[in-house]
Formats: C-alpha cells, sequence, structure tokens
C-alpha cells in the first residue's frame, strides 16, 4: 500500500485543541502516525512539504445539493477545491425511494437538471439504498451519503395532493422511511416552505419521525418559517423532535426579512435553554446574507397544488388570486419575494434569449424595463420560463451571521451543488457564490480578517463537529487510526473568490486534498480520482421494523 509522508506543517486536529508542528504518515487510507517535526520520511514515501501550511481533517458539507452532478461525474470540483471530503444530501427531495408516477426531474428546491440518464435509472429506484449503490458505482471524489428527503415521503403517501393524509397513506410514508434507515439514511429531512412538502401537519411529520427516532437517527428541517413566525417555526421543530425521539438539527439557521432580524437573539437563547434541558439540537449555516431559491417560491404554496402553477397563472381568475395573495400575504406561507422587497430579488437562472437581458438584474429593475409591478413581473417570467428560475433573495444581515457564528454548536452547509464552474473568469454568472466559498469563507473572512473564531474553532465546526453529530466513524479528526482525509491550505490566502455577479470563481488556498488516503487536490488542481466511500447513518445494517 502506498504511503504519504506530510512533513513540516502546522497540524489543526479538528478537536479545537492548539495547533502544533507535527509530521503525519498516510498508509493505505488510514492515518498511521502523526509525531514530532523532523522525523526521517519511511522508506519509500511520497514526501509532502507542508511547511507555512496548516494540516486539517477534510471539510464536511451537511448540507448539500451534489445529486445530480455527483452522479454526473462524480468530482465536486467546486467542493473539493474548498477543501471538502464529505458530502451530506437529502433537503426535502431525494431521487429515491421513486415516487409513483413521477418522471424525475433532480429538482434543487423545485429547479430541475437535465441529466436525461439518470433520470430514466432512477424511476427504477424503489429504495433509498438503490441511490446510495447507483452513486458508489459511478465513484465519487467525495465521502457521500444523505437523508431522506421528507417530500418525497409524503409525495409517496400522497403526491402533489394538499390535505391530511389517510392511515393507510401514513402507513406507506412510514414503511418507506423504516426501509431508509435500514439502507442508512441518516434520518430526514424536510422543507416546509415548499409544496408539497409544506402540506404536511405536524403529526404527519411526527409520525414519520418515530421511524427516525428509533433508529437514532435525526429530523433535519428548513423550518416552515425563517422570516417574522421563525420563533413558531422552531416551536414546531422543537415538538417534532420530542415527540418522534428523534434530535434535532435545523438547516441554514438564518433569519431571513426585517421583521425576523432582531429575533434571532431570542431563538439562539431558547436553542440553548433546550440543550441545557438535554435536547440535542445543532444547525448549519451559509456565509452570506442572500439565500438561494426559486422564483416561484413568492407565490402562495396553495398555486402549486397538484403541480399545477403554471397552469392557475394561464386562468385569468386563479392568476388574480395568486397575485392578490403576493400583495397582501396572510401570515401563513414565507413570503420571500415581499421578505427580500423586489430591490433584493434576483432572477439569476432565466434561460429563455428574451430575458438575457435581465441577467444580473433586480426583479424591480426587471419590472421597470418591463413596464410592470414587481409580482406581474415576477408570475410572467415563472410562467413563460421552460423550467423554475433559480433566483437570490437577499433576506439576512451581516450582524446576524457573526451572532449565529458564535455558537459552538453551529457548523457549516454549502446548501449548494459540487459543480465544476469550468475556469471562466469576468462576466455575468447566474448562481450562488455559497457553492464555491463556503468553506474557504469562513477560514479566510471569519477567521483570518474578523477574528470571530479561532482558526482551530473555525476547524472544528467542519470536521469534528458534524462527524460526530452525524456519527462518522473515524472521520473528522486528525489522528492516527483515523480514515485519511486530510486537507493541507495556506492560512494566510485561503478565501473565497466567488460573487454574487461572478459566481463561477474557485476559492483560493487549498493546495492539497485526500480523501480516504488518496489525492484528490495536488496543488490547487482536482487530481479526477473518485475515492470516495459510501456513509451510513446509525439504523443501517440493525434497524428493524416493528
Amino acid at each position: 500500500m502506498s504511503q504519504t509522508w506530510i512533513t513540516g506543517g502546522t497540524v489543526i486536529d479538528g478537536t479545537g485543541a492548539p495547533g502544533r508542528r507535527a509530521d503525519l504518515l498516510i498508509d493505505g487510507e488510514r492515518i498511521v502516525r502523526i509525531g514530532e517535526p523532523g522525523s526521517p520520511a519511511p522508506d519509500g514515501a511520497e514526501v509532502i512539504d507542508a511547511t507555512g501550511m496548516v494540516v486539517a481533517p477534510g471539510f464536511i458539507d451537511v448540507m448539500s445539493h451534489s445529486v445530480s452532478s455527483l452522479l454526473g461525474d462524480g468530482l465536486s470540483v467546486g467542493k473539493v477545491t474548498q477543501g471538502v471530503t464529505t458530502e451530506i444530501m437529502g433537503e426535502g427531495w431525494t431521487p429515491a425511494p421513486a415516487v409513483p408516477g413521477e418522471a424525475h426531474a433532480f429538482p434543487v428546491h423545485g429547479l430541475p437538471n437535465d441529466d436525461e440518464s439518470w433520470k430514466a435509472r432512477a424511476n427504477g429506484w424503489s429504495r433509498f439504498g438503490d441511490w446510495m449503490a447507483a452513486q458508489a458505482e459511478v465513484g465519487a471524489a467525495v465521502n457521500f451519503g444523505s437523508f431522506l428527503g421528507a417530500t418525497t415521503v409524503r409525495m409517496i403517501g400522497k403526491g402533489h395532493a394538499a390535505g391530511e393524509a389517510t392511515p393507510q397513506e401514513l402507513d406507506e410514508m412510514r414503511r418507506v422511511t423504516c426501509e431508509a434507515m435500514q439502507d442508512g439514511a441518516f434520518g430526514v429531512a424536510s422543507a416546509l416552505i415548499y409544496p408539497p412538502g409544506s402540506y404536511a401537519s405536524t403529526d404527519e411529520l411526527v409520525a414519520v419521525c418515530e421511524e427516525v427516532g428509533r433508529a437514532g437517527g435525526i429530523y433535519i428541517t428548513h423550518m416552515r418559517s425563517e422570516g417574522a413566525a421563525i420563533l413558531d417555526g422552531f416551536a414546531e421543530a422543537l415538538e417534532i423532535a420530542q415527540r418522534s425521539g428523534a434530535r434535532l438539527h435545523l438547516y441554514h439557521l438564518k433569519a431571513a426579512g426585517a421583521p425576523a432580524w432582531p429575533q434571532m437573539q431570542t431563538l439562539i437563547e431558547r436553542i440553548n435553554a433546550g440543550r441545557a434541558a438535554g435536547q440535542d439540537i445543532h444547525a448549519d449555516m451559509y456565509l452570506y446574507t442572500a439565500g438561494g431559491t426559486g422564483l416561484a417560491a413568492s407565490c402562495p404554496p396553495w398555486a402549486s397544488e397538484d403541480d399545477r402553477l403554471k397552469e392557475r397563472l394561464r386562468d385569468p381568475a386563479t392568476r388574480a388570486s395568486i397575485r392578490a395573495a403576493m400583495l397582501e400575504p396572510d401570515g401563513t406561507w414565507e413570503p420571500l419575494g415581499n421578505l427580500a422587497g423586489p430591490e433584493g430579488v434576483y432572477p439569476v437562472g432565466l434561460k429563455r434569449p428574451e430575458h438575457a437581458e435581465y441577467l444580473g438584474k433586480s426583479l424591480a429593475e426587471i419590472a421597470a424595463l418591463r413596464g410592470q409591478d414587481w409580482i406581474d413581473a415576477a408570475l410572467d417570467l415563472i410562467e413563460s420560463e421552460p423550467d423554475g428560475v433559480g433566483t437570490m433573495y437577499h433576506l439576512m444581515t451581516e450582524e446576524n451571521i457573526q451572532l449565529q457564528l458564535k455558537e459552538p454548536w453551529v457548523m457549516l452547509g454549502s446548501d449548494a451543488a459540487g459543480d465544476d464552474p469550468g475556469e471562466q473568469d469576468g462576466g455575468f454568472a447566474g448562481g450562488h457564490p455559497r457553492a464555491l466559498g463556503n468553506f474557504t469563507r469562513l477560514l479566510g473572512r471569519y477567521v483570518r480578517e474578523l477574528g470571530v473564531l479561532s482558526l482551530e474553532e473555525g476547524v472544528r465546526r467542519m470536521t469534528s463537529l458534524p462527524a460526530e453529530h452525524l456519527g462518522l466513524t473515524d472521520r473528522g479528526q486528525l489522528r492516527e487510526g483515523a480514515y485519511a482525509d486530510v486537507v493541507v491550505f495556506d492560512p494566510q490566502t485561503i478565501s473565497d473568490r466567488a460573487t454574487y455577479t461572478e459566481s463561477n470563481r474557485l476559492s483560493v488556498g487549498v493546495r492539497d486534498v485526500w480523501v480516504n488516503g488518496v489525492q484528490t487536490l495536488r496543488g490547487g488542481k482536482h487530481t479526477l480520482a473518485l475515492p470516495g466511500k459510501r456513509l451510513y447513518g446509525p439504523g443501517a445494517g440493525r434497524f428493524v421494523a416493528s
């Protein structure tokens, strides 16, 4: 087996302990020695000079959307170049188990991907594990695993329809959840502002998550509100976890929109009170003040019932009802367009040639060009575009980002896929910069420049914290016997480069990456190696249904 000797660097082991000069030996897929600096390299070992560099555990993305990109080529260039060695997927929707009668479109918040070959294969995935096995067949440059999408569970039981699940439908939802936990899902992941997942009641989610709790898994959620009703959203999430026995994780912790901004401090206090009382609560976040999802998220959820949003927009009477609901939201749904305001809404996923002039412009600017108000402009774009319209909503504050980062239970999640943007700089590139910069941004901006966290604590948030939370054995730390997921980066230059207008710029400062002892990044360039392993949640292979 090949050996790699990393010498001269500062080892930050992921536990939060102070960094120290040490040499590290990789033998096969494991770390076999961490010793005092200056020891001679073993005979035959490849020597990596890490002088002036930090040697750290590989970073873990707990909120990845790399479903289709990993199935495509497995490379995950955008993540590997940030030092990511593990991606965990599943928010809301998963491609397995397949929903009867549904043609898979690999959506992320309802935005489709065009990989026709995998759409066809996915329709035969009757269990969650079929998808994971297919990914293992393709290979991956990162370790990979997933939660089971709660929207997928809901659709298996009830399709796109609203309303309470019948006992028979709920039994089916519980059955597929139980099977997914057996297959290695980490738990169930909801996204409760997006239909049809938003149609699930608290009681329904409790029933589904009882299967998760029995397996020792996690209920991970994009809460029903991150806006003005954020505290109510947390109360529901906590109730679901407490009643079901599942552990609780909040996706992309944030206060969205001005009415919610002052409530973040109260939310943090309530989370800390729950933790002090013995409740297992964690959260992840991305380090940007804009969120990213579909333009359709500006519409009331009922407009998408039975997957008929565009059809409803073509009916003048129903369109008028949708418009009225957007003009004066009734408080029962999360009106992202209103929260951000038309000046803070940027539709970046426009595909039609006649819409090219709108790229890089706010919805307010687009509406002015079209001689419309913002609601009519948004509805016209949704109705006329062939697919969903990827949109950035400027909703959060920098003050809250820093406030949240100070909590020791907060880790990082990109909320994005690991695509390869190519080496193109300049010009507008539609997308969210978090895809290519969330992890390097922590170390560059919030550790080095602002000092919100120490370097050791910043590394811990991306390594041992998520590894322990997810139960990833022998990962997230640099220690003898652990898997050799290792990152070498320059603490003086590591930085994100992607911006809201040039979102296709790769990060800098990460020089070398190993996954299970195989180098995936060398001198900042992807090696095309695919050494990633399938990862399993706590119920895998041992969880037996009642």
